[in-house]
């Protein structure tokens, strides 16, 4: 008589598996951090969230910094590798202004930046993740400009790249969450131009 391997138990009802536990937890502490900022948020309010234990976090995250941390790495948001920049400055700062219209771009950003003395750690992150390859096609953006003679030829392509960063903050620390793409867009050019771009 053959002998056949038994079917594999089902999996029993109850806690999450391992990546649906990553997964709650990071979008609690997500959430939070928009909503409540880094140093109001708690490990216990994330797992409450999160339908979990503190034990179940703490088996993942040595403490609020690395959680927070590992899940902006998680949210990054320029994901995708087959991007490869912009067709030229407009067609980029139209698409930077598209992601200020979301207040939860905004707010996040408010919350990083506002908790630098606390938690430097997490703007470190965000620039990381956000900043590396996506910074360099920004530059690039504005090199190809300054070629076409749409940026102007004396102006310093890295202090331009700084100015427009600057604005990016300024606008979400100074203007109201409700402006539209185009309003932004605008906002944006303004200080392009002021800077020789045309």
């Amino acid at each position: 008589m053959d002998r056949t391997d038994p079917a594999p138990a089902p999996r029993p009802a109850g806690r999450p598996r391992s990546q649906e536990a990553d997964l709650a937890i990071m979008t609690a502490a997500l959430d939070l951090l928009i909503e409540v900022g880094a140093v109001q948020l708690s490990i216990e309010q994330v797992a409450r969230r999160a339908g979990v234990t503190r034990a179940t976090v703490y088996r993942r995250f040595a403490g609020k910094t690395e959680l927070l941390a590992r899940t902006l790495e998680w949210a990054n948001h320029d994901h995708n590798p087959a991007f490869v920049g912009w067709r030229d400055v407009e067609h980029m700062v139209g698409d930077i202004a598209t992601y200020l219209t979301d207040p939860r771009h905004r707010r996040l950003l408010r919350r990083l930046y506002g908790s630098v003395d606390d938690y430097p750690e997490l703007l470190a992150t965000y620039r990381k993740v956000n900043g590396g390859r996506r910074a360099a096609l920004v530059r690039q953006t504005l090199c190809q400009a300054q070629e076409l003679g749409r940026l102007a030829p004396d102006a310093d392509v890295d202090v331009t790249q700084e100015i427009l960063s600057a604005a990016v903050l300024a606008h979400i620390g100074t203007r109201p969450d409700g402006e539209s793409t185009e309003e932004i867009k605008a906002y944006l050019l303004r200080i392009l131009e002021a800077v020789g771009y045309r």
